[in-house]
Formats: structure tokens, C-alpha cells, sequence
């Protein structure tokens, strides 16, 4: 199977989630064998480096990658697309620390992706095959293995300590599906969570459109109108329980989880042929994961 770069160039702006910058990113073809590849164009000397679990410094709100002054956050949501739309080589110009938010999912890079195609080049994807079981659990109920299979496919299970998402399955057994059935699923989180931050001055970039946001614990209705105002949003009546917007799959918190771990195992920096099966993943022991296994593939 031959690596594949982008037809041509695109580019995205939007807010980013935690600095509220208005972040900038151009997508570009870039040379076999090149990965995908982070430039800082807003920092001396634009440095650029792959994207690899190498360099994970962050995972509290997302994935951070780091080295030197270069420190890109939730870079995710665009590894997790190029990876499932087959781009092997890219060049990322962002100019902020932190990649556009857009509305919390992949859908944007995907339909850009496929506005510009993809290029064939001249060398072959560099592919890991798993031959036996791989097995990781983390002393808090995380879990992810990973089994042989003759393609690379998905199987995730969420579970949380919540009245209205206790737990979730999403699965993928195809990557031709990624467009419709994992693309569009946003990320999450729990008003409890959020109002605390808020008032700390943090997750500035943050609103209802580009997060699903569940309320579980009730507000007070003057705690509600803090909320809302902060978020920029119309106010809502705290008695009312639920998802904050209307949701686009049945359990569209599962697959954004199924969406963060392509993302994360993208920074193995070669494709997997294998079943993933995922419980409780999280961008923290995604990461760990993909760390222990890019080690031990470099020490064979």
C-alpha cells in the first residue's frame, strides 16, 4: 500500500478551546515519509516537529505535544482525521499554541480533507502488524489490547459515575466509515466539571457549539446564568437536566472517545493492523499506551 499526502493545501480557523485564541492552521502536501509534521509558525525560526508520542508533555484536557518553546494542545481531533482519511505526510503551519477547536469534532477536517483529495506518492506505508495479543491496564480500570486482525479496527467502552452517560459502546470495524459514523462526534463534558474552570479563567474558547456539554448536578439558577454568561450563551433554566444540545448519534460521547484514540495512536507514528478494544480510554493512558508500544516497536 503506497503513503499518500493532500492533493493540495487548506486552511481552518477558529478559536482554540482552552487559550481563546484565534488560532490559524494550513494544511499542506508534504514528502514521503515526512509523517505529519507541527510547525509553529508564530515562534522564531517556525519550528516543526513530527507528531509523536515522543513528545506528549500534557493529557489533562487533551493532547499536548512539546518540546523546547514548540508546544501545540489538543492536537487530536486532526491526527484522528488524517489518520483515518489515509493522509500519511502533512505539513500543520498553526500559529498559536493550540490547534483550532472548531465545533469539538473531526467533520471539518474531514470534509477538507476530502474537498481536496489525496495524492499518491512513490514509497509504501510503513505498517505495524500486531502477530500476538498486546495488553495494557492501568491500577484505575483503564484497559486498552490490541489483537491481531487482518485490518485495524475499533472497539471502545466508556463508563463514568454519571446519571445520564453511565456507560457507552462505539465501534468501527472499517475506516471507510470514519466520515459518517465517528467524524461528527464532539467532544465532552460535564457542566460540573466546567463551571469550577469558568471561574478560574480557564477553557476560555469554550461554548455550546463547540462541545456537548451534560448537565447532570443542579445548578442553582443564579450558578446557571453565571454559566451561560461565561459561555456566551442564552440563558437556560436550571431545572432542566440533560444534554445542553441536541446530540448527532445516540451515543456520540463513546464515539468521540472511539475518535480521541485514533488520534492518540496516530502518534505510534506508523499505521496499525490490528483490533484495538478500549475501556475507559482517556487521552492520559491512550498516550501511556501508545508510548509503551512505540518503545518496545523501536527496540525489536
Amino acid at each position: 500500500m503506497k503513503q499518500h499526502t493532500l492533493k493540495d493545501s487548506f486552511t481552518l480557523s477558529s478559536v482554540g478551546l482552552h487559550t481563546g485564541l484565534q488560532v490559524t492552521a494550513t494544511f499542506h502536501p508534504a514528502p514521503m515519509n515526512s509523517g505529519i509534521c507541527l510547525r509553529r509558525v508564530d515562534l522564531p525560526g517556525a519550528p516543526c516537529y513530527q507528531a509523536l508520542a515522543d513528545y506528549v508533555s500534557a493529557t489533562e484536557r487533551g493532547t499536548v505535544l512539546e518540546r523546547g518553546r514548540w508546544k501545540i494542545s489538543t492536537v487530536e481531533h486532526a491526527l484522528s482525521a488524517l489518520y483515518a482519511m489515509g493522509v500519511d505526510n502533512c505539513i500543520i503551519d498553526i500559529n498559536a499554541p493550540e490547534m483550532p477547536i472548531l465545533d469539538g469534532s473531526a467533520r471539518i477536517f474531514v470534509n477538507e480533507i476530502q474537498r481536496v483529495g489525496l495524492a499518491e506518492q512513490d514509497a509504501e506505508v510503513k505498517i505495524y502488524e500486531v502477530k500476538e495479543p498486546i495488553e495494557y491496564i492501568s491500577e484505575h480500570g483503564h484497559r486498552m489490547r490490541i489483537e491481531p486482525c487482518d485490518h485495524y479496527e475499533l472497539d471502545v467502552t466508556i463508563a463514568f459515575q454519571s446519571i445520564l452517560l453511565r456507560e457507552q459502546h462505539a465501534t468501527l470495524t472499517n475506516l471507510a466509515d470514519y466520515p459518517q459514523e465517528i467524524a461528527s462526534a464532539r467532544t465532552f463534558c460535564f457542566v460540573r466539571e466546567i463551571e469550577p474552570l469558568l471561574r478560574v479563567g480557564l477553557i476560555k474558547g469554550g461554548d455550546l457549539k463547540n462541545a456537548l456539554v451534560i448537565y447532570e448536578t443542579e445548578l442553582s439558577q443564579t450558578g446557571m446564568d453565571y454559566f451561560c454568561d461565561k459561555l456566551g450563551q442564552p440563558r437556560l433554566d436550571a431545572k432542566k437536566l440533560g444534554y445542553l444540545s441536541p446530540l448527532n448519534y445516540p451515543n456520540e460521547p463513546a464515539r468521540h472517545k472511539l475518535l480521541d484514540v485514533i488520534g492518540d495512536l496516530s502518534l505510534l507514528g506508523l499505521r496499525l493492523k490490528g483490533k484495538v478494544i478500549a475501556f475507559k480510554p482517556g487521552h492520559t493512558f491512550n498516550t501511556q499506551c501508545v508510548r509503551r508500544l512505540r518503545n518496545q516497536i523501536l527496540s525489536e
